[in-house]
């Protein structure tokens, strides 16, 4: 049941929203749900090839109507650009998900400071920056609208070897937490979706050390014992986005598999005891 649609159809009819890094990986599978679901669906990237191949692909898989617009999240020009762009395309728009983002997985002392930069510019300033031209166009036009971003669960606990992306999540669920509270009298919901391992074919070859993967088994980590199914993060992201989430504002939902709990726990490595030590140790209590 949990690779299959949650919501029923039409859920998001009606509604437009914006997915930025929407023509690869979760972004794509993401909007791609949307659309079977009734929304019209801009997916932007700077990558202006790849997001009109992928629009005119999900268009003829769905049915639905999926716009391509080029746009550098890190540049404010650009991010309004891209928002006159959705309004003329399909009238106005409703709701906005940060998902474009960048990441190095690097001992932070080999990292220069320009790749330090390039992590917090797409991940932080590019929400910030969407976030603000949306909400200030929202606000204006007196428009109920809701954002979601993905961040992270290390956006609240850190991460060694991921430091950058580690602040510019933390600034995400920030920003997501304080307009929540800001923006509730207008009408305008803030969430976020912290994902554990959800394989995509690019950002999972590049990230993990190449010939140590047996050894970074990430479904071995979590208390599921498997990776995430890209229908599973969609299905929670529409709920969030959907009107059936009317009442939830401020939240960040883990969809996780039980990954960061799992790791926090001081004693959680004795699930590697096997039972006869269990028994053997159960003795000696006893005895």
């Amino acid at each position: 049941m949990y690779n299959q649609s949650m919501l029923k159809a039409d859920s998001l009819k009606g509604k437009t929203i914006v997915v930025t890094g929407g023509g690869t990986g979760l972004g794509r599978s993401m909007s791609q749900y949307f659309l079977t679901l009734g929304a019209n669906v801009v997916i932007t990237s700077r990558k202006l090839d790849v997001i009109e191949k992928t629009a005119a692909e999900l268009s003829a898989a769905t049915n639905g109507n999926c716009f391509a617009v080029a746009c550098d999240v890190r540049i404010y020009e650009q991010v309004e650009n891209m928002l006159q762009a959705t309004i003329s395309k399909f009238g106005q728009v409703d709701i906005l998900l940060n998902n474009a983002a960048g990441n190095f997985i690097s001992p932070t002392e080999r990292l220069s400071h320009r790749a330090f930069d390039t992590v917090v510019d797409i991940v932080l300033k590019g929400s910030y920056n969407c976030t603000l031209a949306f909400g200030k166009y929202w606000i204006a036009n007196k428009i109920p609208a809701n954002v979601l971003s993905i961040v992270t669960t290390y956006a609240w606990t850190g991460s060694g070897y991921v430091v950058p992306s580690a602040c510019g999540k933390a600034g995400v669920l920030a920003l997501t937490r304080s307009l929540a509270v800001e923006w509730g009298k207008y009408g305008i919901r803030l969430n976020a979706i912290a994902p554990g391992p959800f394989p995509t074919e690019g950002a999972w070859s590049r990230l993990m050390p190449p010939d140590m993967k047996d050894d970074f088994d990430i479904a071995k980590r979590n208390a599921i014992g498997r990776v995430g199914e890209h229908q599973e993060l969609a299905n929670l992201a529409a709920y969030l986005i959907s009107d059936y989430a009317a009442y939830i504002t401020g939240e960040v939902v883990v969809i996780d598999g039980g990954e960061w709990i799992k790791g926090a726990g001081e004693f959680n490595m004795l699930d590697k005891v096997p039972v006869k030590l269990w028994d053997m140790m159960e003795m000696l209590r006893k005895g």
